[in-house]
């Protein structure tokens, strides 16, 4: 596949996730910011290389072979995340477009050699799983902490939002993967939280609460 393929294989992937069912090529234009014809003459060469199934008007979703070859472009965008914080200490919010240039090495060999140097890691920086090298991944179960109960004990698990301006906010609210978080009291107005953050008590906005994954302890 090209760069671009593997791009609109890819976002069709992240797409899906959210609507199985099938993506409109409106969807998929507003994500590679693109036209929709455009969009539509890539699906037409996808569906030739049956990685995707094509009917004008009615949507597009991944071939089995298309959902797979998808998982492996973010398995190698994942682990590569990981390596470059893990062993090159960058920050979780300078690897995404790193990242996006690495996926596209073809080298399955190297990635597994990666994958094996880095311990065979499950997730990546920023909480999302990382697919082995047979496409599966590890599922854990996670709430938004926007719906968290009050007084209980959870543990930030992933972010919702990857942007590179929400992860600087994180970091300066000293909010990462791992800390411990209770919900001590919700505003009725605004639905704004004030949390016991790692034995610290903060005040945070809906909008940041709802793009925070936790799980229970």
């Amino acid at each position: 596949m090209t760069v671009s393929e593997e791009n609109y294989i890819k976002v069709i992937y992240h797409l899906s996730l959210v609507s199985p069912k099938g993506i409109n090529t409106n969807a998929i234009a507003g994500m590679i910011d693109t036209k929709a014809s455009s969009v539509t003459d890539m699906l037409k060469k996808l569906s030739d290389k049956e990685l995707v199934s094509y009917q004008k008007y009615q949507g597009v979703t991944l071939t089995e072979k298309g959902f797979y070859l998808a998982k492996m472009i973010v398995r190698k965008h994942r682990l590569w995340e990981v390596f470059l914080v893990n062993k090159l200490h960058f920050t979780w919010d300078e690897v995404h477009e790193i990242a996006e240039e690495l996926e596209h090495i073809q080298s399955e060999k190297l990635m597994n050699r990666l994958d094996e140097f880095l311990g065979f890691p499950a997730f990546d920086p920023h909480g999302d799983p990382i697919p082995n090298k047979n496409g599966e991944m590890v599922t854990i179960d996670k709430i938004l902490l926007s719906e968290a109960d009050l007084n209980l004990e959870y543990v930030c698990v992933g972010v919702k939002n990857s942007s590179v301006e929400f992860l600087q906010y994180l970091d300066k609210q000293k909010i990462s993967l791992g800390s411990n978080i209770k919900v001590l009291s919700k505003e009725e107005f605004d639905a704004s939280l004030t949390i016991e953050l790692n034995l610290k008590t903060l005040t945070i906005s809906h909008k940041i609460a709802e793009n925070l994954f936790i799980k229970i302890q």
